[in-house]
């Protein structure tokens, strides 16, 4: 087989780089070695920058986040029962898009299996070759026949335990990365949000969030040790454990119920340098991870996706390769600034094993500095709704 562009992993990553170069009439073949079924089960977030929601737009697979997406235009954080709401529309005048990222996926994997575009499912043993030459190939086996795809460029879009960055020569990388000794336990609950906005919690005991994914839908999360196991936690446990966390009227409100799905998050930060090589480029979790804190992994894999479709369709339609040279410093920039607010975010909320009480009372100075200037939550605002390019 023979394309202009190999994209490795079918998440929303791929699938929006796939669909963007589609509608610029180039071709692209999407490999992902899971299921569609696996791949649309998987259960994220899914608050959305307005970049994102406009890339969706741009992509023409917006219809149902229309109609269905939630927006909010603010964030209420609390520390120890004490709310206080960020106002992101009266600060900045923007706002974010409530929509899970497993609908993201089915609305961009939908628009490609009506239009024809070329994605092979369940790929063994994906392997890249030569792409630090003029000659990338990508390598399969299907139901017992091994394939070889020939294309111009490589699009690594298959996450942290990919194949694309671990085929890259380790003296050619420099990773940076800190593990958290807490993950997210979360709960998946057919029951209507607490709130109607999004609700960061800091207790003593620990870290709370209240989210949702439809006005019947709720997902709550509380921070929990890493080596955690998911069988410990019963639905009566976790709601127990949810209520302590919570603003005391906010917790009154709260309404329970068997849960459809629980699983725990770890938490890390990571970043590799660089993400171009030669012929292959990384975006998204390929690239880089962050603390689910701010919000930002799948708006940063959107926005490392629009720059290389954007790079691409330079190189193909106006012969330039001024997008593809600056890729990486433009993705590493950006990324760069959200780990250092998906960071902060983690450092005011959750409860580390060295806070102690001194550490507690600098996060309830941040929490009143952030109630009593302006300047500060103007900083918030601007960065959970999507800093500029």
């Amino acid at each position: 087989m023979r394309t202009q562009v190999a994209i490795i992993g079918a998440g929303p990553a791929g699938l929006m780089l796939g669909r963007l170069l589609e509608r610029a009439g180039i071709e692209a073949v999407i490999i992902e070695r899971r299921s569609a079924d696996y791949v649309l089960g998987r259960i994220r977030a899914g608050v959305l920058e307005q970049s994102t929601v406009e890339l969706l737009a741009r992509a023409g697979v917006d219809e149902r986040l229309k109609t269905e997406g939630l927006v909010h235009d603010g964030v209420e954080i609390s520390f120890d029962g004490d709310m206080h709401r960020i106002d992101f529309s009266g600060l900045i005048g923007r706002h974010v898009t409530v929509y899970g990222q497993t609908e993201v996926t089915r609305d961009l994997m939908e628009a490609r299996t009506s239009s024809g575009a070329s994605s092979i499912y369940e790929a063994e043993d994906v392997s890249i070759h030569d792409f630090d030459g003029a000659r990338p190939r990508v390598r399969y086996r299907k139901d017992g026949v091994t394939h070889e795809i020939a294309c111009d460029f490589i699009a690594g879009c298959d996450g942290f335990h990919g194949v694309t960055r671990a085929s890259v020569p380790k003296k050619a990388l420099q990773l940076f990365e800190r593990v958290y000794h807490f993950g997210w336990l979360g709960v998946l609950v057919d029951k209507p949000p607490v709130a109607e906005e999004l609700i960061y919690a800091h207790h003593e005991r620990g870290f709370a969030l209240c989210s949702m994914r439809s006005p019947s839908r709720s997902r709550y999360y509380v921070q929990v040790d890493a080596d955690e196991k998911v069988a410990a936690w019963s639905d009566e446990r976790f709601w127990d454990e949810l209520r302590r966390r919570l603003n005391p009227e906010v917790a009154e409100r709260l309404e329970t119920g068997p849960s459809i799905e629980k699983s725990i998050a770890p938490l890390r930060s990571f970043v590799a340098e660089p993400v171009r090589f030669g012929r292959l480029f990384l975006a998204g979790d390929a690239a880089h991870i962050v603390p689910p804190t701010g919000a930002k992994g799948l708006n940063m894999a959107m926005h490392d996706v629009r720059l290389l479709a954007d790079a691409l369709i330079e190189h193909y339609g106006d012969k330039s390769d001024a997008g593809i040279d600056s890729y990486s410093a433009k993705v590493l920039a950006r990324t760069w600034k959200t780990e250092r607010f998906s960071w902060w975010m983690t450092s005011l909320l959750h409860v580390f094993p060295t806070t102690g009480a001194f550490g507690r009372r600098i996060q309830r100075a941040e929490f009143d500095y952030l109630k009593s200037s302006r300047a500060a939550a103007t900083c918030l605002a601007e960065n959970y709704t999507g800093l500029p390019d």
